[in-house]
């Protein structure tokens, strides 16, 4: 028997399976002295494309327990940046979805067969938290290794530079994918004032051999399909990614 709770999928779509979102725990940027999270668009964009297509899902975080938004994705946020996030803020106005970032799962608490795919949400919080996580690196290499769509979208991205393969391989190792690019980084660093990030990921891909990293004009909708590696290289393209990760889990059915 399946309970399936109503507000995790569309009224009246079948049920399709589940999926496990992840986000960065809280943090603070060593670079700038902020409390750094997840970025809202990142999960509750991709969030709507899954809850439409029949998707349930698991939020995760690498701590469990209560993560938090970057303020500047907040809709609600004094400085008025991400105000036009209407998706955003109709979630913040859900009960359920104000409970589910208090009570997150840990990690650690998950079996990877109770899900069809793995979606890692961006922000800056990943940079500190999914960085060298080598429990989130492997958890994302098995869903990889398994056939399942896995994803990453925006600083989330930050996985790839390290995650190996069971055979001991970059997971990245002959494959085509995107993030947060350089010119990208160039242009929060100059609205900042500062560097903001401790390193930029499409630098450190280059360090990653035999990989092709690949970056759309900034801020652009971009996203990338590598057999069922799936990356979106920012804010803006979780929807784009969310949507072939949709895809796969169809043709797959």
């Amino acid at each position: 028997m399946k309970e399936i709770n109503d507000y995790m999928h569309s009224h009246g779509m079948p049920y399709k399976g589940k999926i496990l979102m992840v986000a960065s725990s809280p943090a603070v940027s060593k670079q700038t002295g902020w409390p750094v999270g997840f970025w809202a668009s990142e999960l509750t964009h991709p969030l709507l494309v899954f809850q439409e297509a029949g998707f349930e899902m698991d939020l995760a975080s690498t701590e469990g327990g209560q993560i938090i938004m970057d303020g500047y994705s907040d809709p609600t946020d004094k400085s008025g940046y991400s105000a036009h996030d209407v998706i955003s803020l109709g979630y913040k106005q859900l009960n359920w979805f104000n409970q589910m970032l208090k009570n997150t799962r840990k990690l650690t608490d998950l079996n990877s067969n109770d899900y069809d795919a793995i979606f890692l949400v961006g922000g800056q919080g990943p940079v500190y938290t999914f960085r060298g996580n080598r429990g989130l690196e492997k958890l994302f290499a098995g869903f990889y290794e398994s056939g399942k769509p896995s994803v990453a979208v925006c600083h989330a991205t930050v996985i790839l530079l390290d995650a190996k393969t069971s055979n001991g391989k970059h997971l990245v190792e002959g494959k085509t994918w995107t993030g947060f690019s350089n010119a990208e980084e160039e242009y929060v660093d100059k609205a900042i004032g500062q560097k903001v990030q401790p390193y930029w990921i499409e630098q450190e891909a280059g360090k990653v051999p035999n990989t092709h990293f690949r970056a759309a004009a900034p801020f652009r909708s971009y996203a990338i399909q590598d057999d069922n590696l799936i990356t979106g290289q920012q804010q803006n393209s979780g929807v784009a990614a969310a949507r072939l990760a949709v895809d796969q889990l169809n043709s797959n059915s």
